[in-house]
């Protein structure tokens, strides 16, 4: 399996030449210009370490202002999408315990994403596959800063799958296994 530093080269350009390239998140490439972002890969497949993984990010966090951002990049865990989601389930309830509602959001991206409203195959699914499974973890006040600068931030996730739709389903599995390959 890939080393650890081979795994961040991996989401480096995918998030380069996915996220950036197709302009899915605005305000990435700021942040990557600025790097101010943190890739952390966690190799354990046992849920426990991953999510104990997932709090020392978020004490990384509190711990160093001028990380904005976190991938906690999961290697070998949660390939099975359901499996994933409960992963995601459980972050979220975290930062709720936690008190960190308002300070940290997640987005969150895997190999096999699918959208709830998608049809099987659809291309508007890479809007949010990655290589990995992932958690992204962000700064809520840095959001709040990036989005207060652009126009219809609430037209983002709808513009991204209409893109994503009109470059077709072949053309986005090319591109995110193209960070794979490299």
């Amino acid at each position: 399996m890939s080393s650890s530093q081979q795994i961040i080269d991996q989401t480096i350009l995918w998030i380069n030449k996915v996220v950036v390239a197709c302009n899915f998140c605005p305000f990435a490439a700021r942040t990557l210009q600025h790097h101010t972002v943190h890739y952390e890969v966690e190799a354990s497949t046992n849920a426990t370490l991953c999510l104990d993984a997932f709090l020392k990010e978020i004490a990384r966090l509190d711990k160093e202002p001028h990380i904005e951002t976190s991938f906690l990049i999961f290697s070998h865990a949660f390939q099975q999408f359901d499996d994933y989601l409960n992963l995601v389930s459980i972050a979220e309830h975290l930062l709720k315990e936690k008190g960190y509602t308002g300070v940290y959001q997640l987005a969150s991206f895997h190999p096999m994403y699918r959208f709830a409203s998608s049809e099987k195959n659809d291309a508007a699914d890479y809007t949010n596959r990655s290589i990995y499974p992932m958690l992204h973890i962000l700064r809520e006040s840095s959001i709040d800063k990036a989005v207060a600068h652009y126009e219809n931030p609430e037209n983002i996730p709808k513009r991204n799958v209409d893109f994503a739709r009109r470059k077709g389903l072949t053309f986005m599995k090319l591109l995110r296994d193209s960070c794979i390959n490299s």
